[in-house]
């Protein structure tokens, strides 16, 4: 069940999804090579408590990491570590934050140095197709709206989009309804209604859309191997447009 938010759960989400857009930028700025995953989770948790909230990703389902760091053909739910990152990777960043028992959740990738002209090609539509996503995300539409602009976009740009993963509902939970698939056809799917917050995230690989999951039991790869690239925002549905949350 799709849960409508009133303005007291949309205040709470706003200031848990900020806190969580200030930290991802925080640790953007942190990303180099040489850097640790770990130290750069342990710079987020940081970051995050400072604010006066907590991770949300911290004991969901037994993760013990205040975020998820995906690098190069890691997909998303990296899991933090003594990895280094060198000149060229990229990393996805994923981090999430509740503030007054609400969530935030918003993910960018990020370069480590100087990266290959595939990485930012593929890095750029991810983004677009975020922004693409979000544009379709009005009052009165349909989710399969959002779904079809983001697939269709990367299909243009010669990528895959991950069709086994998929956005979802933010509020009092970290994952409610709506599921927001990468994938899909305009004019189908749940209506979009005043009041709906949810996370949009495409995640588009340079090679086969097929997954696969490390023995670790949380790290999504490509199946190929190939690069991936991972944009999130959490977004509430107005009167007459979609409001970014996770933005100052």
């Amino acid at each position: 069940m799709i849960k409508l938010k009133t303005d007291e759960e949309i205040k709470l989400i706003r200031l848990a999804s900020r806190i969580a857009f200030e930290v991802l930028k925080t640790a953007g700025k942190a990303i180099e090579p040489g850097i640790t995953t770990r130290e750069l989770d342990n710079l987020i948790e940081t970051e995050i408590i400072k604010r006066g909230a907590k991770p949300a990703f911290k004991g969901y389902r037994g993760y013990r990491h205040a975020s998820c760091l995906s690098v190069n053909e890691e997909i998303v739910h990296g899991i933090p570590s003594g990895r280094v990152l060198k000149e060229g990777d990229i990393i996805g960043v994923d981090v999430g934050a509740v503030a007054g028992g609400y969530y935030g959740d918003v993910a960018e990738t990020f370069a480590a140095g100087k990266i290959s002209r595939t990485a930012k090609k593929l890095m750029a539509a991810a983004k677009e197709c975020l922004e693409r996503g979000i544009r379709m995300a009005k009052r009165g539409g349909r989710l399969g709206d959002i779904s079809s602009a983001i697939e269709q976009h990367a299909k243009k740009n010669g990528y895959s989009v991950v069709t086994d993963l998929y956005g979802h509902g933010v509020g009092s939970e970290l994952h409610e309804d709506p599921l927001v698939p990468n994938f899909g056809r305009p004019g189908t799917g749940p209506v979009l209604e005043k009041g709906m917050i949810f996370a949009i995230e495409p995640m588009l690989n340079a090679g086969t859309g097929r997954i696969e999951t490390l023995d670790d039991g949380w790290t999504v790869v490509t199946a190929d191997r190939s690069l991936s690239a991972h944009f999130e925002h959490t977004i509430l549905i107005t009167d007459d447009r979609a409001e970014i949350l996770t933005r100052v």
